[in-house]
């Protein structure tokens, strides 16, 4: 439970991970135990956007994104910011060790829904240390993708049935910039 909720909101519903909140006639979601979700923007070497498979139980399908992780979901990583939590999950879910981490944007991940911030993090200077595949029951496949061929990358992950997240298209844009 957050550790305080205004008094005009309603739990409906407490899960393990989240909250069903309702003000007045708005219903949403929280992590109360989290400060967000970071979205890293990794690119190797051989200018490859590092990107993961896994499946979402929400979809019932795999997915094709950017490595990323909650933030302070756990006690182990209560006092995480955003840059220490996407270097940790880079590493976990992709094999990759960054040398350096910024925050480049911040944005709701889905304001109508939820409260949840999105803390795009930009990681340089990546080293392979391991195959990646996630930690616990995480089944995470890595795909390294030259930045040039994203799209049709994309294109044919939706024609073997695969979702894939907008936020992959936020990065190319923001790595863009970057690269003016």
């Amino acid at each position: 439970m957050p550790k305080k909720l205004d008094p005009d909101v309603r739990v409906l519903h407490q899960g393990e991970f989240l909250l069903l909140l309702r003000r007045e006639h708005w219903e949403y979601v929280i992590r109360p135990n989290s400060s967000g979700a970071c979205f890293v923007i990794a690119v190797t070497d051989a200018d490859e956007l590092v990107l993961v498979e896994q499946y979402r139980w929400p979809l019932r399908v795999n997915t094709i994104e950017l490595p990323a992780g909650i933030i302070g979901d756990s006690e182990a990583f209560a006092d995480e910011d955003a840059a220490t939590s996407a270097l940790r999950e880079l590493e976990e879910e992709t094999g990759f060790r960054g040398r350096d981490a910024r925050l480049i944007f911040t944005a709701p991940t889905a304001g109508g829904l939820t409260a949840e911030q999105s803390y795009f993090v930009r990681v340089t200077g990546l080293t392979r240390v391991s195959a990646g595949g996630g930690v616990d029951d995480e089944a995470i496949t890595v795909h390294c993708v030259k930045v040039s061929e994203v799209d049709d990358f994309v294109a044919a992950q939706q024609a073997r049935g695969l979702q894939v997240d907008a936020r992959i298209f936020a990065a190319l844009h923001l790595l863009s910039r970057e690269r003016r």
